[in-house]
């Protein structure tokens, strides 16, 4: 049963969580027009934009959903979290979504949200998971890569869709876990290769 001692409250677990929330925070009510990720500006050399348009959120609705989704992975997961791999997880998934948005998903001309980012790091939390020996992470993986093969085949949920007043970018998703999955499993083969096993 999931109490407050039980929260994992250490500042290296809460810090960067946190600093995700007022980022997005503040990116809500102060949103600027050079933040958000732009098909034709990014290639015009507006990198940035791949990293600061994950904070940005299309109305109340999709910025509540990921600021909790954010809480949510932080109280599943944040026995894990450092300062460290926080932000390499955050990084690499935030880089995988942007340029695996602009590469492979031309449609997309702009996008916002921390949903592919989020699916990075929870697919990292499972495998985690599975590194300690806690069975439920081969649950969450199958989970998260099921959900995503869902959207894949089958598209977003109209009701999404409608809660956030956009298109959801499913590719985002798919990318964000890859760079998730890429931080984790290389964690996961450091693990078994140090013979703590």
């Amino acid at each position: 049963m999931l109490t407050i001692k039980s929260l994992p409250i250490k500042k290296h677990q809460v810090a960067l969580p946190l600093l995700v929330i007022v980022l997005s925070t503040l990116a809500f009510f102060f949103d600027s027009d050079a933040l958000p990720f732009n098909r034709d500006l990014f290639i015009q050399g507006e990198f940035w934009r791949g990293f600061t348009g994950h904070f940005l959120h299309t109305n109340f609705n999709h910025y509540a959903l990921n600021i909790s989704a954010v809480v949510l992975l932080w109280a599943l997961h944040g026995q894990y979290y450092n300062f460290l791999n926080y932000s390499v997880v955050f990084v690499v998934s935030a880089i995988t979504t942007s340029f695996g948005v602009y590469l492979y998903s031309p449609e997309i001309t702009q996008y916002v949200g921390l949903s592919g980012v989020l699916h990075g790091i929870f697919i990292w939390g499972a495998i985690k998971d599975i590194e300690h020996n806690d069975k439920t992470g081969f649950i969450l993986l199958i989970a998260v890569i099921g959900k995503v093969i869902h959207e894949q085949v089958n598209g977003a949920s109209d009701s999404v869709t409608s809660l956030i007043s956009a298109n959801v970018a499913i590719d985002a998703h798919l990318w964000g876990m890859f760079g998730g999955m890429f931080i984790g499993v290389f964690s996961l083969l450091r693990y078994y290769k140090s013979g703590k096993v």
